[in-house]
């Protein structure tokens, strides 16, 4: 098993995808411009009701200085009026592909009566030699998520986004049985919709016995196809009978994708690859955002 790996950059694109060394923040190589639609690709919410769901997702870049790295996927998560974008912790620092970003960068919508309208946020990984970025740790060793404090009141005033919060993590009287049909959310090879600026959805069931620690590891396991570049993505269950403080968000957060699953054994020639993923368990996010 290996994780997978956020997706290389390309060539320039009118898009962001990178990663970067210590200290840098999540933005195009330059200066965050707004990206405008033109007057006939102006899409409004009276025109399209947009899924709550796919405004949580967060296309994230990484970077060393300007240089572009990689792409990933990450969401929002919200406790009281702290704001964090959370994602997997290789992409913040994985040391056996020497991936060093120092920055990452977040696509933000800008205005709920023009989709096409967004901005590049950047978000410095280092301040003085230090990580600001948390990640934790358990009895099996390091946990493949990670996340970083937004600072509310440099966000642009019109920023449109959803965030989960505690009410929305799984809760040990509610059941999830194998087969449950769940959702992967985010930016599989950095594909989206590049007008709109919109995740894509992928559907997943759960495949293992869902509380328990796959393999001792505090993780479970999905069917689904998965690519590069969509570590980080949340992994959500529908929420049969919501309540009033789910808000419009009628989501159960189980768990963060982080990688593909494979064999060592396998037969590259005779046997399929497994299709099978693990992602954490989203109980990581309180004792990460507790203080």
């Amino acid at each position: 098993m290996c994780p997978d790996e956020p997706t290389p950059r390309l060539p320039p694109t009118p898009s962001i995808d990178a990663v970067a060394p210590a200290s840098a923040a999540l933005v195009t190589p330059a200066p965050a411009p707004v990206a405008a639609a033109p007057p006939e690709a102006k899409v409004t919410a009276a025109s399209l009701a947009v899924e709550s769901l796919l405004l949580t997702a967060a296309r994230i870049g990484t970077f060393d200085g300007k240089r572009g790295l990689t792409n990933a996927s990450g969401f929002f998560f919200q406790r009281g009026e702290r704001l964090f974008v959370v994602t997997s912790r290789h992409v913040m620092i994985d040391e056996p592909s020497k991936h060093f970003p120092d920055r990452i960068e977040i696509e933000l919508h800008l205005d709920q009566e023009n989709l096409a309208s967004s901005t590049g946020f950047s978000m410095p990984l280092y301040r003085d030699g230090k990580s600001l970025w948390r990640q934790g740790k358990d009895t099996a060793g390091e946990i493949d998520v990670a996340l970083l404090e937004i600072e509310r009141e440099a966000l642009p005033k019109t920023a449109l986004y959803r965030a989960f919060t505690p009410r929305h993590l799984h809760q040990p009287e509610q059941r999830v049985e194998v087969g449950t049909s769940l959702l992967v959310v985010g930016f599989p090879l950095n594909f989206h919709d590049t007008l709109h600026h919109m995740p894509v959805a992928r559907h997943a069931v759960n495949a293992s016995s869902f509380g328990l620690r796959f393999g001792g590891e505090g993780y479970f396991l999905t069917d689904a196809r998965t690519h590069r570049g969509t570590s980080g993505s949340p992994v959500v269950m529908r929420i049969s009978g919501p309540q009033a403080d789910h808000g419009d968000l009628p989501w159960r957060l189980l768990g963060v994708h982080s990688a593909r699953l494979d064999v060592g054994t396998r037969d590259l020639k005779l046997d399929e690859a497994l299709g099978l993923n693990c992602a954490w368990y989203t109980d990581i996010l309180l004792t990460l955002t507790e203080h």
